[in-house]
Order: C-alpha cells, then structure tokens, then sequence
C-alpha cells in the first residue's frame, strides 16, 4: 500500500506542531504497475473506462458529448480540455468549466448539484464565437471570471487569443459574455495560473516556447476589466538566456530572471515589442528578441502554482518533447519548478525519476506530459497525452518533503489511474476545492470536501467525449442530494 502524508500535516510536522490524523485519502493506493488494455470502441465500458489504484474509488460519468447533440443539435464541438471550477463565490464549486479544443471552439458549463443528467451541462459559449479556435486553457479567475485561450498561432499571428467569459455562472446557453482581452500578448495558449498575489501566469506551447508573467497595474481588481486594463508583461530568462531545450537536450536549470516584452501599461517597447497588424503584441516574437532572450523550452503545457509554507511558491511547467537522446522509446517529457520568490529553475521529474512501483527509472512509462494537477494538499500529478487503451496515464508525484524535487530516498513517481479510452487522452484533471453551499449571501471560500476528482477523456475513437468524475469516501448518491 503507497500512503502519502498530505501537505497540511507535512507542514505542521515541519513547524513543530501536531500531526493531524490522516483519513482515507486519493493518497493511500499502491501504484499501478502497468496502463490500462483497450476497452470496447463505442460500448458501454467506455461510461467508466478508468482503471484505479485503490478498490476504496470510485468512478462515474457526469457528462457526455453524444447526449449534448441530442438534446441540442451541433451544440457541442468535442475535445473537451482544460478544467476549473468556480472557485471563489456564493456557490463556488458548484460547477465545471471547459472549453472545446476545436475549429469551432466553445465552452461549457457542468452544474455538479443537478441530478439530471439532461439538463446539468449547457454550452455557455457558441462555438465559433469571435472565431475562437482550439479551446485550450481553463483557469478561473480571483474576481469570479472565467479564462480560456487559444492553443493555436494561426496563418499570420491571427489566434493566439486570451477570452473571458464574464458571466460564467449566469449565462445561460450560448449566454456566455466573451471577452478578449488583448492587452495579454499573442501565444499558443495551454496552461493559466495566478500566485498569491494575482500575477498571471502563462506559456507559449511551442517546440521552443517561452514561459511568461503577466503583472496587472491594479492587482486587487474586481472585474476583468480593472485587471487588464494596464498590466505589463514578461519572459522568463534562465542564465545567458537564449536556450532551446529541444529533443536532445539537458534540463535548462538555474537562476532565472523575467525581462519586460510590454510596458507597465502594456504597450508596445521601442526594438523590443513586436507589434502585429491588429496592433496586439506577438508574444513569441518579442521573447526571442536579441534583447530579451528569453529560454525557449520544448512544448511547454500546463502551469499549477504550490503554495507552501511561510509564503513560499513553486510554479510547476511541463514540457512534453524534452528528451535527452532524441529516443522516444525511453521516455520523454520534463516538469520543472520555478521558485517564485527566488526564480531559481530546477527539474522536478523526467523518465529518469523512479518509478515507485519497480524502483527503476520510469523511462518509457513517461512520455508527453501535458497536464499537470493539484490536490486540496498541494500535491502534484502529471497527466499524459498518449493513447488511450495503450498507455495513457496519470502519474502521481511523491515529494514527501515538498522541495520541489524528486530526488530524496523514497520520492519518485507513482502510476495512479489509466484510460482504456481507445483513441482517446486523458485531459483536464481537476481536484475539488470548494464545499458547494447554497445559502444566499455567503461569499465565502470553503474548506472543501476534497473527496472528488474530475477528468476529460478527449477525442476517442467512438467520438464521445466523456466527463468523468472519481471519488471516495461517499456513494454518487449521496453526492446528488
């Protein structure tokens, strides 16, 4: 049995103070030792198609792509990605988030507190709206907005795009208020977070994309508006700069710096800023300016901050075609850590990390990292896009001191669950945060439940994009009341 101490009671065995006790937990399981086999294309296994490392879970679809286009015919493009929730609020974990990683790219709302599976998903976002494409980043913002993004360049520099669907919890179908907000310069967009203090983070999901920080003139804002109003933006720079990890490559580590590609109201600096002709500012052209040199990382992905103790935060980033030898067929894909406090750059985990099942290098078992989650206890997971049914899986990472790395006796990687999805990959994994409560007026953020957890399986063969929801600790019933 694999049992992990979460983070709230590491940090108050760190400080001297009490342990709490530990309950049962996503934490006690014993690693799966290989992916899940192919399940049936279009049949019914594929409602719960999760292979699990604890008998003590369970799974459950919550929504469906088919059942969507029945009930509203060409509502729902497909490719759900990205996850969130409405986090802070009246209600906040009430509902999910995610957008369509399409040509016609839109989002969704999932209502997890309406038991009819008819009516607990409503597209909020048409799609094609604005002519938003590939759906891509989820994140919910600190003012109760919701943000996505664009994972494509398009012909030009055309996409690229950061919206905000400012009316998130009220729209109705299709009543989704979507803003650009262009003062964000134009990248491939995948992963979004904020730190304590409101900074946005983002990347550039490129063969040599930049990681990026956002800094809003007025960070405590209460609306979209206020916070991209002026706001300057930067990439990170690691030593001399000017790297590209590549396919063959060692880990780009060390102390780091973040160089302004916009000024401190998000305009455009003179030899720096490369300026397209809707006058938003390309982001991956600026970052690769002689005077910026931002370090190009090969296809980084998602983002998730970690909040530790006294203050401290890591940003973790993965990039998914690192690789030392240019072999895939002994693993490839990176997750760093940024300090934020002191921009150091240090790897966290790669096919050379322990396999904890095996006690050998994960090699091969690790391969494009795309997500990466965190739990109620700040601990991570990394998720893959691979081939459902074949060897697409989410990792679990035990950093039992939570230094941001997983080289200490005992830390390494732990296969947690496995998709028998043929055609699909897993997407989106999304820890639940909040204690959903009804009551009017109470806009408070909750000490959540933490006994569920949600994923997308994206694009299967069978065409039907599933939301899934793992859990324990409670039947689904008891969940629906």
């Amino acid at each position: 049995m694999f049992t992990r101490v979460p983070l709230t009671v590491a940090l108050a065995v760190m400080a001297g103070l009490p342990a709490l006790a530990v309950s049962a937990t996503f934490l006690n399981f014993t690693p799966l030792t290989s992916s899940a086999g192919p399940l049936p294309i279009g049949g019914p296994e594929e409602e719960t198609p999760i292979t699990l490392a604890s008998a003590s879970w369970s799974q459950r679809m919550i929504a469906d792509r088919q059942t969507q286009n029945a009930l509203v015919p060409n509502s729902n493009t497909g490719n759900w990605d990205m996850i969130t929730a409405n986090e802070t609020g009246r209600r906040a974990g009430r509902y999910l988030f995610m957008p369509f990683e399409t040509g016609l790219a839109g989002v969704q709302r999932v209502d997890l507190k309406d038991p009819n599976y008819n009516t607990r998903t409503v597209t909020i976002v048409e799609p094609g709206t604005d002519g938003f494409v590939s759906g891509d980043a989820s994140r919910w913002a600190p003012w109760g907005g919701y943000l996505t993004g664009e994972e494509s360049w398009g012909a030009g520099s055309t996409k690229g795009r950061l919206f905000e669907v400012t009316n998130p919890v009220s729209a109705g179908p299709n009543g989704g208020t979507f803003v650009r907000r262009n003062i964000i310069p134009r990248v491939s967009h995948e992963g979004l977070a904020f730190d304590r203090t409101r900074n946005l983070y983002f990347v550039d999901e490129l063969n040599g994309g930049s990681i990026y920080k956002y800094v809003s003139a007025k960070p405590s804002a209460t609306t979209g508006d206020e916070y991209f109003a002026a706001g300057q933006t930067f990439a990170l720079k690691v030593g001399a700069g000017g790297q590209f990890e590549g396919n063959n490559g060692p880990a780009i580590t060390g102390a780091a710096t973040w160089v302004a590609i916009t000024t401190p109201t998000g305009g455009p600096i003179a030899g720096i800023s490369v300026v397209l002709p809707d006058l938003t500012i390309d982001g991956r052209a600026s970052a690769d300016d002689n005077d910026v040199l931002a370090t190009g990382y090969n296809r980084p992905e998602d983002l998730e901050v970690q909040r530790l103790g006294r203050g401290t935060e890591l940003l973790y980033f993965a990039t998914t075609d690192s690789d030392i030898n240019n072999n895939g067929n002994d693993g490839t894909s990176r997750v760093y850590t940024l300090n934020l406090a002191t921009t150091d750059v240090q790897l966290f985990a790669s096919p050379q990390t322990t396999d904890l099942a095996t006690g050998l290098p994960v090699g091969v078992g690790l391969r494009n990292a795309d997500n990466i989650a965190i739990d109620g206890d700040g601990n991570i997971y990394i998720v893959e896009d691979r081939n459902g049914g074949v060897d697409d899986d989410i990792w679990f990472a035990n950093d039992r001191n939570m230094d941001g790395d997983l080289l200490d006796t005992g830390e390494g990687l732990a296969r947690w669950v496995s998709n028998g999805t043929q055609g699909s990959e897993f997407t989106g994994l999304y820890f639940e945060k909040n204690d959903e409560s009804d009551r009017e007026g109470d806009d408070r953020e909750r000490e959540g439940r933490r006994r569920r957890a949600f994923v997308n399986v994206q694009h299967p063969t069978s065409g039907v994009d599933r939301l899934l929801e793992i859990s324990f600790g409670r039947t689904s019933d008891d969940r629906d009341e």
